[in-house]
């Protein structure tokens, strides 16, 4: 049997959090949580998570710092990074692009589009 892949879920929104984190977990895939950009960089160094999910709009950090740091950090640069924000501009995707993003879903977004872009980022790195 594959190994469970980890996923960090950083968001300020517990509900959210809750929610993804069940539809994750029913999908196989074991989650861990952060509530803010700075618990997000820390948890995602302790726990090494296979892909991280970040919203942009978080206390401490926010997630276009969390993405750049991560994706500069030679340790952790090879995440993949999935953002799911509440901002739709264009503005935000070329700026969650240029820090190292690998995909942006506006809220709400399709769940089986999620997973699918999930799976595929999953594969792609352990190959």
């Amino acid at each position: 049997m594959a190994e469970q892949k980890r996923i960090l879920i950083a968001d300020d929104e517990p509900d959210f959090i809750y929610v993804l984190s069940v539809r994750l977990e029913v999908n196989g895939y074991e989650v861990i949580t952060a509530r803010d950009g700075e618990e997000a960089l820390s948890k995602t160094k302790e726990e090494e998570p296979d892909l991280v999910i970040l919203d942009l709009m978080m206390p401490k950090i926010n997630g276009f710092e969390v993405c750049r740091m991560l994706k500069f950090d030679d340790a952790y640069k090879n995440i993949p990074i999935v953002i799911l924000s509440a901002l739709d501009q264009q503005r935000d995707r070329d700026k969650a692009t240029t820090n190292g993003a690998d995909a942006y879903f506006i809220k709400p977004f399709d769940l089986k589009l999620l997973l699918t872009k999930i799976e595929d980022l999953l594969k792609r790195g352990s190959s």
